[in-house]
């Protein structure tokens, strides 16, 4: 597997770049107060169903993200009569099975069976192979937004699936455990070799990208949950397939190299944390993770600066002393305004940005 990761200087200095943006962001994310809030529950939503439309397109499907939030919605009463609902449906339950139970869902043949078989549950046209390698040699098809499809490459044969997946696994269980490859790189390389083998009769590249959730969260890049992977790489489908299919072209032999599959994928997380970022200044700018009242009290010192508690207690009359003290303290914590001198010369004043 090593041979695949050997690059020359130029890329190898790009990608310890793309690592360290990564990385410092992980970190920023960890450090950050991200309690269950409303924002954050809002924006888990919103790329969940992003997720899920995006994934199934990649593969063909037609369903709008409108469409498949008005589906998950009306989930108890809706008959999935379409295979595109099947599959919107099928991700949606494996998704939320990955963000649930993460910590508990360990990189194995049976969990990976478990989330093929609960993804494919309600498509009646897989039960055959549902939650089994296959028995057919399969390709790699891309399909474009013309419609048209494109065979990527040719997988591994059936009869070598299992030694092959086998491997797979305990390579990317010890690498991760030794610590001597980047946890992002050995991410990354399993998702490759994934889809190399293609071990399934269907349902392949949707499961690729429920794998690279479950192993991105598992490794503590918990931040992935709130922008979705998968609508980036929808974004940019062409150079995801170009990416595959340079490593592919030397399958098996010693010319096989990722690095244009590493690259995208670092790059594709450097653009979702680009986006997050972005979300959360809108949100903050706004001051939406502020209630009611908070909001009510940075106005008014925004409006009558510096001011003192009891100036904000008597601009506020519906409000008690107690609550606006708790107020300006969490006002404080979240670096929106700045305290003064102590005691009665306290003063408050809007935090410089």
């Amino acid at each position: 597997m090593e041979q695949k990761l050997q690059f020359n200087f130029t890329t190898t200095q790009r990608m310890i770049q793309q690592i360290s943006r990564i990385d410092q962001f992980k970190g920023e994310w960890k450090s950050l107060d991200q309690d269950e809030n409303r924002y954050l529950k809002e924006l888990r939503k919103i790329a969940t169903i992003q997720s899920i439309g995006s994934s199934t397109r990649i593969e063909g499907s037609t369903l709008t993200d409108a469409e498949i939030s008005t589906l998950i919605k009306n989930l108890k009463i809706s008959k999935l009569q379409s295979r595109e609902e099947q599959e919107v449906v099928g991700y949606y339950d494996t998704l939320e099975t990955v963000l649930a139970n993460y910590l508990y869902i360990d990189l194995s043949i049976y969990n990976i069976h478990g989330l093929h078989n609960l993804l494919l549950k309600y498509s009646s046209k897989d039960d055959r192979h549902r939650g089994r390698y296959k028995e057919v040699a399969n390709q790699v098809v891309a399909t474009y937004p013309d419609g048209t499809a494109r065979v990527i490459f040719k997988t591994t044969e059936p009869y070598l699936v299992q030694k092959e997946m086998e491997d797979l696994v305990n390579w990317t269980n010890e690498s991760i455990q030794k610590q001597e490859i980047h946890p992002l790189i050995v991410i990354a390389t399993c998702i490759y070799e994934f889809l190399s083998i293609h071990p399934y009769q269907d349902g392949n590249g949707r499961l690729s990208r429920l794998l690279t959730s479950l192993l991105l969260l598992k490794n503590g890049y918990n931040f992935v949950q709130y922008v979705s992977l998968e609508h980036i790489i929808e974004h940019d489908k062409t150079a995801y397939y170009q990416a595959l299919m340079d490593g592919q072209k030397d399958r098996y032999n010693d010319k096989e190299r990722i690095d244009k599959w590493l690259l995208f994928f670092l790059d594709s997380l450097i653009n979702l944390i680009d986006k997050l970022e972005q979300k959360v200044k809108e949100f903050r700018d706004l001051g939406g993770y502020l209630n009611d009242r908070q909001k009510l009290v940075l106005e008014y010192i925004r409006q009558h600066q510096p001011v003192r508690l009891s100036d904000i207690v008597s601009g506020l009359q519906h409000y008690n002393g107690a609550s606006i003290r708790k107020d300006l303290l969490y006002l404080i914590k979240e670096l929106e305004i700045e305290k003064l001198g102590v005691n009665k010369g306290t003063i408050y004043k809007i935090r410089p940005k």
